[in-house]
């Protein structure tokens, strides 16, 4: 563990595709330092690959945001804290029912039987560019609507209402204020409500995901209303933004490596690697909370009851002791060991799918877009800032 001037955490990027060049102390000093957070707060950062391995499958590290403990890194995520939230705000024994209820949705399986569909949808969504003709904005015109179309079929919810959920999920996320994360949140529970409401009214139960859980847990007693509407809102959510934001923020990293591109066009069967290459590279969800419930010592340092310990996956993905020139985009490298979803009890349930979706998506949008280039210069583009998902908040687009 290394004692320095503490780093404030989180940061904007400078390149959307690079950690934020004052997080380059943090990659120095890996695996274990001390950041300070807006509110100054001090946190462990965990920045190193083997350490965060070790740490995330710790149970004396928790995920438990009703906690006065559990670190928020922005205003936003502190007025949200104290909100029902299911899987990712849980520990065990809760976590492990909630999770063994989903899984079954979002196997390998699953994710390979989806594909037909998910394939039908891309294809759509270009054909409704091609025949608009360029320029394009990709994000409101491809990278948003596909998952956001596979997610609401795969949890029954209508894909009409997109327009609704999508604004919401925005303001969820990214603000700009506390009172419209609060304002959003309600918003989310009163639409869930209703349209929960109406699956419980209905004689027989679609197959999305919300009538199983209406029509069956529901039901039996087992779960509330409130239960249902928390697995909607953070199912809903967490399904179309990282997703989308992948895309989009993927495309901007190939059109920025043309020779990278020119490679992957030329074989598309480097296409699983390269997905796990931006994975890694890209490390769109930087900062994976936790709180320690009691004490830890390790590489050094004593993590203490009630420390606030936070995983910057954008600095533990470069770690160069792991990834051999970690700035550089290289499919050749074995990248499946990255913490993009995380790692161990808490790993992103919908990885499967996001993968599926990923190849998918720019393996059909290359192809059939061969002379696809950005419409501005590449510092034109504007991305998100570093205390929310990253990624592309327009991408405007030629062929």
């Amino acid at each position: 563990m290394t004692e320095t001037e503490p780093v404030v955490f989180p940061q904007d990027r400078t390149c959307p595709y690079h950690p934020p060049q004052g997080y380059e102390p943090l990659r120095e000093d890996r695996p274990l330092t001390r950041v300070t957070l807006y509110d100054g707060r001090r946190a462990w950062l965990v920045t190193g690959h083997a350490l965060a391995r070790r740490l995330l499958v710790d149970q004396r590290l928790s995920t438990d945001r009703n906690h006065p403990a559990f670190p928020a890194t922005t205003p936003r995520l502190a007025a949200a804290r104290n909100r029902r939230l299911a899987l990712l705000g849980v520990d065990d024994p809760l976590h492990r029912d909630q999770r063994r209820l989903m899984v079954p949705r979002f196997t390998l399986r699953r994710a390979a039987e989806l594909r037909p569909s998910i394939q039908r949808i891309v294809d759509e969504h270009i054909d409704a560019m091609i025949a608009q003709g360029p320029p394009a904005e990709l994000v409101s015109a491809f990278a948003l609507p596909v998952p956001s179309t596979v997610i609401c079929a795969l949890l029954g919810v209508p894909y009409a209402d997109h327009e609704f959920f999508e604004g919401q999920s925005r303001r969820l996320l990214r603000g700009p204020g506390v009172e419209d994360v609060r304002d959003a949140r309600d918003r989310l529970d009163g639409y869930f409500g209703d349209l929960i409401d109406a699956k419980a009214a209905a004689p027989r139960p679609g197959d999305g995901v919300l009538d199983e859980l209406v029509h069956g847990r529901l039901r039996d007693g087992s779960m509330t209303r409130e239960d249902v509407i928390a697995f909607a809102t953070i199912l809903l959510v967490a399904g179309h933004e990282t997703t989308a934001n992948m895309i989009s923020l993927g495309t901007f990293t190939l059109l920025s490596h043309p020779e990278r591109l020119a490679e992957l066009r030329a074989d598309p069967a480097l296409l699983p690697g390269a997905v796990e290459e931006l994975l890694r590279m890209l490390s769109i969800a930087d900062g994976l909370l936790r709180h320690a419930t009691e004490e830890i010592d390790t590489d050094g340092a004593t993590i203490r009851a009630g420390d606030a310990v936070i995983f910057s996956t954008s600095v533990i993905n470069r770690d160069a002791d792991v990834y051999p020139d970690p700035d550089d985009l290289d499919w050749h490298r074995p990248a499946r060991h990255h913490v993009a979803f995380g790692f161990g009890i808490h790993q992103c349930l919908g990885q499967n799918l996001a993968r599926a979706e990923l190849e998918i998506a720019l393996r059909t949008l290359f192809a059939r877009l061969p002379g696809l280039r950005l419409a501005v210069p590449a510092e034109d583009v504007p991305f998100k800032p570093g205390d929310t998902v990253q990624g592309m908040l327009e991408l405007p687009v030629t062929w």
